[in-house]
Formats: C-alpha cells, structure tokens, sequence
C-alpha cells in the first residue's frame, strides 16, 4: 500500500533492501571470468544468488560489460587453443638432464601433431551444415513405391 499523499517520509524512499554492489566488483568480476568462472561461480564469490548478478548485470552497466568481456576473452582462448590443437603446434621447451652428476638445461622443441577430435569438434561447430553426424537421406525417383507398414491394433 503507498504512502498516503503528502506523508514526508516517503519522498524518495523505493522501499526495499540497499543492494550489496560495490564498484569494485566490476574488476573481480572480470578477472573470475578471465579464468572460466560462470554466474553460479560468481554468486558463490560474491556471497549472494544468481538473480542477484543477473540483476546487477541489469543495473549496472559497467558490470555487465566487465562480466561479458572476462567471458569473451575466456572464450577466445580455448578457441585459440582448440584450433592450434586441430592442426597440430609446435612450441620450444626446455628439458632437464642429469649428466655425470651435472644438471643440464637442453633446449628442445616439441611438436604436437594435428588432433582428428578437435578438428572434427571444430569444424561441426563452424560449419554445422557440411560436418554434422546426422546425414539426411530422401529416396525419390521413378518407379519406387512407398512401403507402407500396417500395425496391429490391440484387440488383434
């Protein structure tokens, strides 16, 4: 029920519990998805619900912005990393020997061949239409029949 009309104390007051958000939650929230975290994971973080970040994702902007570009800088790293993978890297590394009782640092490279999930998992995402398992098959032409299967009803 509103207040009634001219009550002073109501002017301004919306009712409800002052929210919780902070402005630095803008920056923690980005470095959480940076490393993978969903909304769940944030709300665990920041000790409240997940409509509580879908709501400050509404009310605040920044946040929102912060949380998409920590999610899509997460996703453009496994994506990366997902094609390097299907076509197969090669990267220099650093092997450590013991000879004669001396540690030896032996600079190598290590090369990764092409990985068939990966460029299957790929390419069934990026071109769905050409790469998917499911193949549809239509027999028409002339001279074929339908073959039609007649069931039984239950009282046989």
């Amino acid at each position: 029920m509103p207040a009634p009309k001219g009550n002073k104390n109501a002017v301004g007051n919306k009712g409800g519990r002052k929210t919780s958000f902070k402005q630095e939650y803008c920056e923690q929230a980005y470095q959480l998805t940076l490393l993978g975290a969903i909304d769940k994971e944030l709300a665990d973080f920041f000790h409240v619900s997940q409509r509580t970040i879908n709501y400050w994702k509404k009310t605040h902007k920044e946040f929102a912005e912060e949380v998409r570009r920590g999610k899509d800088m997460a996703d453009a790293n496994v994506a990366e990393r997902l094609y390097q993978r299907a076509l197969g890297f090669e990267h220099d590394a650093v092997e450590i020997k013991v000879v004669n009782g001396e540690v030896l640092k032996v600079p190598i490279r290590k090369v990764y061949p092409p990985d068939v999930m990966a460029a299957t998992f790929w390419l069934k995402n990026r071109q769905p239409t050409k790469w998917r398992d499911k193949q549809d098959v239509n027999v028409e032409g002339e001279g074929l029949n339908p073959t039609v299967i007649i069931l039984p009803s239950n009282d046989r």
